[in-house]
């Protein structure tokens, strides 16, 4: 499972990627996390607002933070 948080840095950004750091750790997971902070590579998803969620290619969310639950959801739908 490859897992990307996409953000320039700012503090939702950094809170994005505690929260799936906590998640995967809560869930008893193992994923590559990366962040992405190369505006170049965020713009190649398409997306209009960070932070951003990227799960193995796929955007799960963009421009907020995901709920606990909601987060737990889509990591464990590629736990699949």
């Amino acid at each position: 499972m490859k897992i990307e948080v996409l953000g320039t840095g700012c503090a939702k950004c950094k809170q994005l990627e505690k929260d799936v750091y906590n998640a995967l750790a809560e869930l008893n997971l193992a994923a590559d996390v990366s962040k992405v902070e190369d505006i170049k590579k965020i713009m190649s998803y398409k997306i209009m607002a960070t932070p951003a969620l990227v799960v193995d290619g796929q955007v799960k969310i963009a421009g907020r933070l995901p709920r606990k639950d909601e987060l737990h959801s889509y990591l464990k739908d590629i736990e699949k």
